[in-house]
Order: structure tokens, then C-alpha cells, then sequence
């Protein structure tokens, strides 16, 4: 085996340093993200249409992570933000916190958000690497949400249907149909905070 180059020792150095460096400043942009949506999940108030669930802004963090980190990244924040109400952490919609919410008529929402954010950071970014958010198009943004707001609801409403016996039409209005209006002024939110980023840019 040959002696290595100073220079290629150098490089291989330097490769190293920047993917640790940029593992690192992933892992804090993803737990910023996490505590970001406990923040949302006090933005809570009833839905007059369903009061058993809650409108909350924690959907648009789950946007906002597929946006801004990406599939990988941003399912893992939102895997974080899970993993740390399961354990207690009071960062569930009204402050709760415990298995008993991963386990109960809600939990389907909050088992939905990790694979959320991965289909929206992959419809975002596609599969050749992250892209800036602010140059792609807002039909692409409001589909990449769109398509997470099915996953959300997909498992949202099946549990909710599981645990409170109802019949799945009942389920598919109270859990999903009547939280559209809500959704859409999340999307209109995380497109307006993209472009506001670009505006501020130029």
C-alpha cells in the first residue's frame, strides 16, 4: 500500500470536517423545528364543527419542515418533536404530553407528521439534493402541502374512527372535512413566509 499525499491526507480532512459541520447545523436546524412546533401546539383553539379536536398551527410546522429541511431532515424533526411528547414533554396540543395522546383519538395526526414532512421535503426538493425554497413555484409548495395534508388526515381520521366508533363518514367530516378552511390558511401562511424570505433577500 502507498503513502498518501499531505495533500490528499488534507482533503480527505477537510470532506470530513464539512459533513460533520453540516450534520451538525442539520441536527440544530431539526431541533429548532421540534421546539418550534411544541410553540404551535399552544396556538390552539375549538373547531365549532368537531370541539372533540382542536384546530392547531402545529400543521404548518409540519409544512414548514418539509420546506425548509428537506425529506430527511425535516421527518426527523418532526420525529423529535413526537418522540419528546411521548416522553413527557408538555408539546401536544393544550400542553399535554404521554403515550396516552400517541394512543388516543388524536394520535393519528401525531404519528402522520413525520411521514408528512418526508413526502413534502421530497416533493419540494425531488431527489436531486435541497433546493432553495424561495425559487421554487408556489403551485409546487401548495401541492408538496396538499399532498402532506393527506397523509395527515389519512391517518388522523383512521384513528380517530377506531377509537371513537363512529361511522367513517361521521369520521371523515368531523376529522378531516372540517378542518380544509384551517389547512388552507396554513398553506396561504407558509407560502406567504417563503416569499417573504425572498423579498427580503433582494
Amino acid at each position: 500500500m502507498g503513502l498518501r499525499k499531505a495533500s490528499d491526507v488534507s482533503t480527505a480532512t477537510d470532506s470530513v470536517d464539512l459533513v460533520g459541520n453540516e450534520v451538525a447545523v442539520n441536527l440544530v436546524r431539526a431541533a429548532l423545528l421540534a421546539a418550534l412546533m411544541g410553540a404551535f401546539a399552544f396556538v390552539s383553539f375549538p373547531n365549532p364543527l368537531n370541539p372533540a379536536v382542536p384546530v392547531t398551527a402545529q400543521v404548518l410546522g409540519v409544512f414548514l419542515a418539509g420546506i425548509y429541511l428537506g425529506p430527511a431532515w425535516g421527518g426527523f424533526a418532526m420525529v423529535l418533536y413526537v418522540l419528546a411528547g411521548a416522553l413527557g414533554a408538555p408539546v401536544f396540543s393544550g400542553a399535554s404530553a404521554g403515550l396516552g395522546e400517541i394512543f388516543g383519538p388524536t394520535g393519528g395526526y401525531l404519528v402522520s407528521y413525520p411521514f408528512a414532512a418526508v413526502l413534502i421535503g421530497a416533493v419540494v426538493h425531488s431527489v436531486d439534493g435541497l433546493v432553495d425554497p424561495e425559487g421554487v413555484s408556489v403551485a409546487r409548495l401548495v401541492g408538496a402541502m396538499a399532498a402532506g395534508t393527506v397523509v395527515i388526515y389519512a391517518l388522523g381520521i383512521a384513528v380517530y374512527w377506531y377509537y371513537l366508533d363512529t361511522s367513517l363518514v361521521a369520521a371523515i367530516v368531523g376529522a378531516g372535512l372540517a378542518f380544509v378552511p384551517a389547512e388552507a390558511v396554513k398553506m396561504a401562511a407558509a407560502v406567504g413566509i417563503v416569499r417573504s424570505e425572498e423579498v427580503q433577500a433582494t
